[in-house]
């Protein structure tokens, strides 16, 4: 896309923004960006640590006193009038700065609906950050602000967006999406030399993949073997699912399976994975969204937490032709996959606050579909009146494991993200999925909100 675009009827405009959870990793990426964008302002920061933020900002070489904490409204509307960047702790005064779009990032599915939910019935869009959010009522919000005049959209620099572009653009082509997805957020790193592999700051010994460093003709079980040799770190991460969900629903693509697949394999081999058994790969359907695990020697590329779509290849003659340019091509010639890889977060994000704020763009197709839900199942048996602990760096629920179903199975579950620190109603056996009316929300806004905006059948 030439971007250029975006910027032609931009001309003295500047876009404010609105930023909640501004002291988080994400959040830095992009006020990181922001002096270097002329059209560019952040009006209002939120965050529970507001003093944070101010040296975050000190640390990004924000001019000394641009930003100052706010604890009341006459404080952010002063500070305002001043040209000075409102720092606030609570975001009910969010309404007090004016602003063109909210960058909603707190990571919190409640408190985060609400932050989306007020912004949209003042008139602002929403560019939504916390997938915990989006995947229990991003359709529903997306309804609420179309209904408004008004975009909600995912953030360029996540992958949810990033995924959802490209799945976008390759049937803007004419291509067929076989499998769309994205490598888990870290990297199995394989030193021939040690017969180790590191994960993170975690190792283990695995001198047996030295021989299973390359498909084979049974690609399943070269990939089953690969799992079992590196069972000592984690393959799978609850974020995965989310993200998956957000994008399932936004370009109706199906999960792969439950539990989706999770190959631990090397890039060169995506084309041969994320297709068809029939084709010798691990897909039962067609049409879905899955993850992969990258497997890599220390001196090659990471994938970057970057995204990719497998296609089939109509024409096979074009495909050998891209094949020898160093395009990845599946070695029957059936299949070829196309990646972004890379991952730059906030980086990107002000491409989509131009592209809702100045020409009502969102990322993706139909956003008012549920197609997808991300679930839970019970790794022990739980009891009436316990909480459903959410926590940690993943928002991981404890005792809990993910699953992403398509919506006609998931009719009578909970929502991950919607069941998370809620009280249970009913006991649930382990190996149980959590059905909703297990599920005490008396109080959820985000029941609320997808009870009170109903949506049409996937």
């Amino acid at each position: 896309m030439n971007h250029e675009i975006l910027f032609r009827d931009l001309g003295d405009r500047r876009i404010r923004f609105a930023l909640t959870g501004a002291g988080g990793g994400f959040s830095r990426t992009l006020l990181g960006q922001v002096p270097s964008i002329p059209w560019l302002d952040a009006a209002i920061l939120c965050d529970l640590e507001p003093e944070r933020v101010v040296a975050l900002l000190r640390e990004l070489r924000y001019p000394e006193g641009a930003a100052v904490v706010c604890e009341d409204s006459a404080a952010a509307r002063a500070a305002a009038g001043e040209g000075r960047v409102v720092v606030v702790r609570d975001h009910a005064l969010l309404g007090e700065v004016s602003h063109d779009i909210v960058v909603e990032a707190t990571g919190h599915p409640e408190i985060g609906a609400r932050i989306a939910l007020n912004a949209i019935e003042r008139g602002a869009h929403v560019a939504m950050v916390s997938k915990e959010v989006d995947s229990v009522v991003g359709p529903h919000l997306n309804r609420r602000a179309a209904e408004r005049g008004l975009v909600y959209t995912t953030a360029d620099g996540d992958q949810p967006a990033n995924l959802i572009g490209l799945v976008t653009w390759a049937r803007l082509l004419g291509l067929e999406v076989v499998a769309a997805g994205k490598s888990s957020e870290y990297d199995f790193v394989f030193d021939p030399a040690t017969g180790r592999v590191a994960w993170t700051d975690r190792e283990c010994d695995a001198p047996a993949l030295a021989g299973l460093w390359h498909l084979g003709e049974d690609v399943a079980a070269t990939l089953a073997r690969r799992s079992e040799v590196l069972a000592a770190l984690p393959q799978r991460a609850t974020p995965d699912y989310c993200e998956m969900n957000v994008v399932a629903n936004s370009t109706g693509l199906l999960p792969s399976r439950d539990a989706l697949n999770y190959p631990l394999c090397r890039i060169t081999e995506l084309a041969d994975i994320f297709v068809p058994r029939a084709n010798g790969g691990v897909l039962d359907r067609t049409g879905v969204v899955d993850v992969f695990n990258l497997i890599r020697r220390p001196d090659e590329v990471s994938f970057g937490g970057g995204v990719f779509v497998v296609v089939r290849c109509a024409d096979p003659a074009t495909w050998e032709l891209l094949r020898g340019k160093g395009h990845v091509v599946s070695r029957d010639g059936s299949h070829a996959c196309i990646f972004l890889p890379y991952h730059i977060m906030g980086v990107e994000t002000p491409l989509s606050l131009l592209s809702a704020v100045l020409h009502g763009r969102a990322s993706g197709g139909d956003r008012q579909r549920v197609h997808a839900v991300m679930v839970a199942r019970a790794d022990r048996d739980f009891r009436a009146g316990e909480m459903l602990h959410m926590g940690g760096h993943h928002h991981v629920m404890q005792d809990c494991t993910a699953l992403l179903l398509p919506a006609v199975k998931a009719a009578d579950l909970a929502p991950f993200y919607l069941a998370a620190n809620k009280r249970l109603r009913a006991d649930v056996p382990r190996g149980g999925l959590i059905a909703e009316d297990a599920v005490d929300l008396d109080g959820s806004l985000l029941q609320a909100i997808r009870r009170d905006t109903p949506l049409p059948a996937a």
